[in-house]
């Protein structure tokens, strides 16, 4: 059976997202409602969780949990706003050996859902800049050096563990000398970068 254009489009698409997709995004393919529920009553799609779909025959990714919940940021755009940080994003980015019971994403201020958070979740609140994130396993996270100064504000681990990630971040290139430099102009960065490296002395 030979695709039609829209399948073709829906596959695409996700294919960029790890074969999940949203409601929004089918129904812009053309997919209307009961064509949904059509594709999963006859096994083609897997609802995974509210308004979220999977290609059931789509490889599985290294880190679907890490999809579907980053999809479920999505605001009324359809857009995902979410950003893997914190525990987690040290953990992606091969910071520390913990791994944490949930997962930390951070959402601008105003962001918001009209049902209830996820237990999986531990949701911060804050902005993310473009330059202050990257993709690891096909999601948004922040850099390394957001990551570090976030857990060291919380103080959800040890100093000496994030002097440690520290290190060594900056020597798999993760943290780059230009990136600390500009972070040093916020004389509040500043003091928490002079307050890491105390390790190096």
């Amino acid at each position: 059976m030979r695709a039609t254009g829209g399948q073709r489009e829906l596959y695409q698409l996700a294919e960029e997202q790890g074969g999940y997709f949203t409601a929004k995004q089918a129904a812009s393919l053309g997919y209307t409602a009961s064509k949904r529920n059509y594709h999963v009553g006859a096994g083609n799609w897997i609802r995974e969780h509210r308004g979220i779909y999977r290609l059931a025959l789509f490889p599985a990714p290294a880190r679907p949990d890490l999809i579907l919940w980053w999809l479920w940021s999505r605001g009324r755009s359809d857009a995902p706003q979410g950003v893997f940080s914190h525990r987690t994003a040290l953990a992606l980015h091969d910071l520390t050996d913990a791994n944490p019971a949930k997962l930390d994403l951070t959402v601008p201020p105003s962001f918001r859902k009209g049902s209830a958070i996820p237990r999986v979740l531990r949701l911060h609140y804050s902005e993310v800049g473009a330059s202050e994130s990257e993709t690891v396993e096909n999601v948004p996270v922040t850099t390394a050096l957001r990551t570090i100064l976030d857990v060291w504000r919380e103080k959800s681990l040890p100093e000496q563990s994030l002097r440690e990630a520290f290190e060594d971040a900056k020597r798999l290139g993760k943290a780059t000398r230009r990136q600390i430099a500009y972070a040093r102009k916020n004389p509040c960065i500043a003091q928490v970068i002079d307050s890491l490296e105390r390790g190096d002395r």
